[in-house]
């Protein structure tokens, strides 16, 4: 190899250097910066670090990163909106899940993908990053379409449960429209459930709010559940999977939660006939890291096959198709 070589490389400097810069994003949004941009155009970098008691060269750094990838573009220490930031900014949350709450996970690919490695807890992912872009990400992908499928409610909800419901939002948001209405978040990571209870009660719905730490392919029959009206389970469907899992666990939910009257699920789905090169951003993140877990993905026509038979009538499908195959199935008990 010589010089010339290595200066040939064009292909996998882009790679390599479009790796740092979704760090650099990652980090970007966590610290503010992408935010302060979005709001004022340009900032210095000295400046920034010197307001967030960052340091200053490693901040200078971070937005070097971002240059490379014109995120941003950069005179001295000045810093200003480059020609990707929009669409950068809109799809922030999306970099967040892979580099912050995906990382470990992809750092240990090689221990992951040893047979004698793949039992018990193989891998880990940080449960409270996920939650953080999982918020972001239902606002965009999810909410315009959940929120015309509640519109379409024929009644008054006076208890919700949220499955999977990681930061508690959704919950939030329907407490909201809901002035008397009670929920129940319930979700297997205690991380995530710790940042949801200081949320509601920052919000003042901590009074009208139950959290539970549970498995939902285990969880009990509770006090809370006997009420409820409308179920949601939104970016976590697929953990019911597969097939010989699916259906027991639906029918489980039948029972836990007697008197629910319709159940909004919503969840990415694996792509069909979709070539590597041409997947749009998040959808082979989301693929490779669930395939790594063992976490079987679903299409939407594998869901659409499990809910008569797990004692659900599909009302209503809300295709979304945004950026990893999303959908929201309308269900109500049979």
């Amino acid at each position: 190899m010589t010089s010339a070589d290595a200066g040939a490389w064009t292909s996998a400097a882009r790679i390599y250097n479009s790796t740092v810069a979704a760090w650099a994003i990652a980090a970007a949004w966590e610290l503010g910066a992408l935010d302060e941009l979005r709001e004022k155009g340009a900032l210095d970098s000295g400046e920034f670090a010197a307001a967030h008691d960052l340091d200053a060269t490693g901040t200078l750094a971070m937005f070097r990163a971002l240059a490379a990838m014109d995120v941003v573009r950069r005179d001295g220490t000045r810093v200003s909106a480059g020609g990707v930031f929009d669409e950068i900014y809109q799809s922030r949350s999306l970099f967040h899940w892979l580099v912050r709450g995906s990382a470990e996970l992809f750092r240990q690919m090689p221990e992951v993908l040893r047979n004698g490695n793949r039992n018990g807890q193989f891998y880990q992912r940080d449960s409270a990053a996920i939650a953080r872009a999982c918020r972001e990400i239902s606002v965009f992908c999810y909410d315009p379409w959940f929120w015309a499928a509640v519109e379409g409610l024929d009644f008054d909800v006076r208890a919700v449960a949220d499955l999977g419901c990681g930061s508690g939002e959704r919950l939030q948001q329907v407490l909201c429209r809901y002035p008397e209405a009670r929920g129940v978040g319930v979700d297997i990571a205690p991380e995530a459930l710790k940042a949801a209870e200081e949320d509601a009660t920052q919000a003042g719905l901590g009074h009208r709010m139950t959290f539970v730490e549970a498995d939902m392919l285990r969880m009990d029959a509770r006090p809370e559940f006997a009420d409820v009206e409308l179920l949601t389970l939104f970016m976590a469907g697929h953990d019911l999977w597969p097939r010989e899992r699916c259906v027991p666990a639906l029918r489980r939910l039948r029972e836990l939660f007697p008197n629910v009257r319709r159940f909004l699920l919503g969840d990415a789905t694996r792509s069909v006939g979709v070539a590597e090169q041409e997947m749009p951003v998040f959808m082979l993140g989301f693929e490779v890291a669930h395939d790594l877990m063992g976490t079987f993905i679903p299409t939407t026509a594998d869901w659409e096959s499990v809910f008569t038979e797990g004692g659900w009538r599909l009302r209503h499908k809300h295709a979304i198709d945004m950026v990893a195959n999303e959908v929201i199935f309308e269900l109500e008990p049979r």
